[in-house]
């Protein structure tokens, strides 16, 4: 019998994450450096990070719990017009003003893992109808690692960017990873477009909400107070990595795309370890034994003195951290069942806002020869985090099982 799982909705909904993983695993790559050869400052570079995660913040509060009445299917082509076209101008300009806004609106070197950026909640939202509730730990692992395989081929591919400077000059060069993101988002449109609106959930009574919501508000303010601090975390390292690496280590796109590529591999490996761990240890124990063991590799990470060795603690960090991903996600998207999309929208925004900072601060300290702080800032705050997730969600978690 056909499981829902792999219902046309399913694969439609992961095809385009794949679709749009890759343009974004090259700009993650490929677009800190490009702004760097073309002459911006290492604070003008984090404040346009920090200003396209602030603009998808807003975007999300916004459009996230307006989804849960006016479904998903015209938020999501909106948001792929929008990114193709902000890649379409990013291909075609480098002036400042254009190529700012652009980045701005298209997210450019976020990463998010092949995700609809700020529209994100929508999709995961939309997955969750389609996948009963015991399978959603292991199906929504699967869906992160297949965006994080698209990352790693659009990482892998921005490192050929070196192979064509001789021809082309070190700007134009980077030129072509722009119509990877276009032509993803135009993959991804085709896909969405040919779905129909899943059916609303039923109207349940006043009288019977109240309760109910009490305690799903009480399980989602749990959740954006962890998500601040793990946010702030994954701010400070994650859209500056390529650029560290080239401060560090005086690497270009052609050995840091590559070393981004193994990341992101081991990001897919390890969202499918942790969806076979969902099946024995639940939603709580996976993220706790797999993102502590990542944390100690965090703390490594800049002592290292070589890139290769690095590349691979950096490779290896992200199979044991963002493996977590899609078991994280399928835990949120039960937290309030009736309004999955506001849900997954402050699970997005309290990450998103806090990470806007990110950038900023550690763009600073890495201007003022402070290569290391960043790395134990983030390591002390995503400490923090994991022992909020551990001990706000293990009852739920629990509970959720019966």
């Amino acid at each position: 019998m056909r499981l829902r799982e792999r219902s046309p909705t399913v694969v439609r909904l992961i095809a385009a994450r794949g679709s749009r993983s890759i343009g974004q695993g090259a700009l993650v790559a490929a677009f800190a450096l490009y702004l760097h050869v073309l002459g911006w400052s290492a604070p003008s570079i984090g404040a346009t990070l920090s200003a396209a995660l602030v603009a998808g913040a807003a975007l999300t509060l916004a459009v996230g719990p307006a989804s849960d009445r006016l479904g998903y299917r015209r938020f999501l082509l909106a948001y792929e017009a929008l990114q193709a076209a902000a890649a379409l101008a990013a291909l075609v300009s480098a002036w400042p003003p254009v190529l700012g806004v652009a980045a701005i609106v298209g997210g450019f070197g976020r990463g998010a893992n092949g995700s609809a950026g700020p529209f994100g909640p929508l999709e995961q939202a939309w997955l969750a109808h389609a996948v009963p509730p015991h399978r959603r730990g292991a199906v929504f692992s699967a869906n992160a690692a297949i965006g994080f395989g698209g990352m790693a081929l659009g990482a892998l591919l921005a490192g050929g960017t070196a192979l064509l400077v001789g021809a082309f000059g070190e700007v134009l060069a980077y030129r072509p990873l722009f119509a990877l993101s276009f032509a993803g988002s135009v993959a991804a449109f085709v896909l969405i477009h040919g779905l129909r609106e899943p059916p609303r959930e039923r109207h349940v009574p006043p009288a019977e909400r109240l309760p109910v919501r009490r305690a799903e508000n009480a399980l989602l303010m749990r959740l954006v107070i962890a998500n601040t601090v793990n946010g702030l975390g994954i701010g400070m390292i994650a859209p500056l990595i390529a650029y560290w690496f080239a401060l560090r280590f005086r690497h270009g796109p052609g050995s840091i795309g590559p070393a981004l590529a193994a990341s992101f591999v081991f990001g897919a490996a390890g969202a499918f370890v942790a969806g076979r761990m969902v099946r024995r240890y639940g939603l709580i124990g996976p993220v706790v034994v797999m993102r502590g063991v990542g944390l100690v590799l965090l703390v490594a990470l800049p002592l290292v003195l070589s890139f290769p060795l690095a590349a691979a603690l950096y490779a290896l960090r992200s199979g044991f951290n963002q493996g977590t991903a899609g078991v994280r996600q399928a835990l949120v998207v039960g937290l309030a069942p009736g309004r999955r999309g506001l849900a997954v929208s402050l699970q997005n925004v309290s990450i998103q806002i806090p990470r806007a900072v990110g950038p900023l601060v550690a763009a600073y300290m890495l201007n003022a020869g402070m290569l290391r702080a960043p790395f134990f800032a983030a390591a002390a705050l995503q400490a923090g985090y994991l022992l909020l997730y551990a001990r706000f969600f293990r009852e739920h978690a629990a509970a959720s099982r019966g």
